[in-house]
């Protein structure tokens, strides 16, 4: 019997079952049957980096670190971050940890002293590995002012008054991890954790291994903070091992397959979703750089002749968008997955069409599902491609709820989107009410989205719960207008959200990034929306802004509430309407 098929009720609910059952073991188990049938195949490239590893070379690289980790006290249980842009050594930091059972904690680049002190107390962090410096943002001056300790004490000896688990801070340089300097004497060097581990044998480590256990915590990231102080969600190698092989089996990935990943590595979509889901089958992963640029993506693609690539729609927007776009081939292309916010269909046509990307397929989830929950698949129709987020992955359960009452809506009404399964994560860590406000006593986990659902368990995603505006009694939901606006030939990106109102409670704003080189105004723009959307739905409000003046996490997700406050703050300052 058809799984997507043995449920056919009036409720908003679907279960979907596998062709295939759910692996049953650790990820250093899996990836060793992946290294022993692709050994000589590739498995990294690093461009900026010029690294090029197989996967018995990665096997290799990944064991000595491992090693190192376990010669210098981390053990089963402990708990390492990672702060650092994209390079070889966070991979290799992913898949030592998972060989030995470390939890590795993801620390977001863009963090600053605040949020990296929060994460570190908050996860209750025994050691951190970070780059000394990107861009703006020095890593190593933001954690010496954090832990003065580190300036008279010896590697791994550090006792921090701030910080009481804290152990070791390593430090690496990705241009050269071999001879980074020590930049205060109680910083342990890269080099130095590597060469602890030739102290530890193969059999020492294996027997490591085969304590894990498949629903161990291996893994701690923190939510992108779109709405506020970011939480840990905890992950198991069920979680995550799973999740990256339900990807690429929908991608239908094999070991010929290239995936160029532009994603940050401390998000979920890059760490699981692209690197793991690469070494799940035996892929190659291509880092294009150390962060997002759009040329960078595109010469990955061309001259790696990538099959495949990721990103979040503002992501493909600058690609599409960049000057020498039509000048890179990118014929290669045959897939990939557009996930992390909500996808224009527009969009999705213009990436099928431009890029010759044609099986591209959207995905949604969120880190607390490990991330994936749903995707399209090639084989649907045109419309449920672009119009949709598909169905739940396999051996998961989803539906369509109240938010206010909790119970089940009917097929095609809007309410909050709730999945079970195992992609549903641990828990928050150190934060049980937390847990219980996102987790209901049934496994549900709340989404905080709003959606749709119909018969055949297709979702469509109308926004956030805290994205809804209530405009005088009525409901508008910002991802319908946001959709429509897209469609405008002058626009280029477009956000929708709602500001205070005296008179309405609130009113909808519209920030608008027009095409390079388009003019286009205000009453252009509500004379495009008369007709087509309800009179209470066009904004009120519409400003034209640069594509820089979107704040963002750095997976490109756009934080509305600090658009919200950027505007009501300018609005106050100036309270002539725009």
């Amino acid at each position: 019997m058809n799984p997507l098929k043995t449920r056919r009720i009036v409720k908003s609910y679907w279960h979907r079952g596998g062709k295939t059952p759910l692996l049953g073991v650790t990820i250093p188990e899996h990836l060793n049957s992946i290294i022993q049938q692709h050994g000589g195949r590739e498995a990294l490239v690093s461009i900026h980096q010029n690294d090029r590893l197989t996967y018995s070379e990665l096997a290799q690289k990944t064991d000595d670190l491992a090693k190192g980790l376990l010669a210098i006290g981390f053990h089963k249980g402990s708990r390492v971050g990672i702060w650092s842009t994209n390079h070889t050594e966070w991979i290799l930091m992913q898949l030592a940890t998972a060989r030995i059972g470390v939890v590795l904690v993801n620390i977001n680049p863009a963090y600053k002293p605040r949020e990296l002190a929060y994460a570190i107390e908050q996860s209750e962090l025994d050691g951190l590995f970070l780059i000394p410096k990107f861009k703006t943002s020095e890593y190593v001056k933001m954690t010496s002012d954090l832990i003065p300790e580190l300036a008279h004490t010896a590697p791994g000896a550090l006792s921090s008054a701030a910080f009481s688990n804290l152990r070791r801070v390593v430090v690496f340089d990705p241009r050269d991890a071999e001879n980074t300097e020590r930049p205060l004497p109680g910083y342990t060097l890269w080099n130095e954790v590597m060469d602890a581990g030739r102290s530890v044998t193969d059999a020492e480590l294996d027997a490591v291994t085969d304590t894990l256990e498949v629903d161990d915590p291996i893994n701690i990231q923190y939510t992108s903070g779109t709405t506020g102080f970011p939480k840990g969600v905890v992950l198991t190698h069920h979680n995550l091992l799973n999740n990256a092989l339900a990807a690429a089996k929908a991608m239908k990935f094999t070991r010929w397959d290239k995936l160029a990943v532009p994603i940050p590595f401390y998000h979920c979509f890059g760490m699981v979703v692209s690197n793991l889901m690469c070494f799940s089958v035996g892929a190659t992963v291509v880092i294009p750089g150390e962060y997002f640029r759009p040329e960078e993506v595109l010469f990955a693609i061309e001259s790696e002749k990538c099959t495949a690539v990721h990103g979040v729609p503002t992501m493909f927007v600058a690609e599409l968008e960049h000057k020498d776009f039509h000048n890179f081939d990118l014929n290669s292309l045959r897939t990939g997955i557009m996930a992390g916010a909500p996808c224009p269909p527009v969009l999705l046509e213009r990436v099928m069409n431009e890029m010759h990307d044609r099986e591209i397929l959207i995905g949604y989830g969120q880190t607390e599902s490990s991330p994936l929950a749903h995707l399209t698949k090639k084989d649907d129709t045109f419309d449920r491609r672009v119009n949709s987020i598909g169905t739940n992955v396999p051996h998961t359960e989803v539906k369509i709820v109240d938010p206010g009452l909790g119970v089940t809506m009917p097929f095609g009404e809007v309410g909050e989107i709730c999945f079970r399964g195992y992609h549903v994560m641990k828990g928050y860590y150190n934060n049980e009410e937390a847990t219980r406000q996102a987790i209901d006593e049934s496994g549900w986990l709340h989404s905080g989205d709003l959606g749709t659902m119909d018969s055949d368990g297709y979702v469509k995603i109308t926004g956030r719960l805290k994205d809804m505006v209530i405009r005088g009694g009525e409901n508008i939901y910002p991802r319908e207008l946001e959709d429509f606006l897209f469609t405008h030939p002058k626009i280029a990106e477009v956000a929708v959200f709602g500001i205070p109102d005296e008179r309405l409670g609130e009113d909808v704003m519209a920030w608008v990034v027009p095409h390079d080189g388009d003019h286009i105004s205000v009453e252009e723009i509500k004379d495009f929306c008369k007709g087509h959307l309800a009179h209470f739905k066009i904004p009120r409000h519409i400003w034209f802004v640069d594509r820089e003046d979107y704040p963002m996490t750095v997976t490109g997700k756009i934080q509305k509430f600090k658009m919200r406050d950027i505007a009501v703050a300018k609005m106050n300052e100036e309270p002539v309407l725009i």
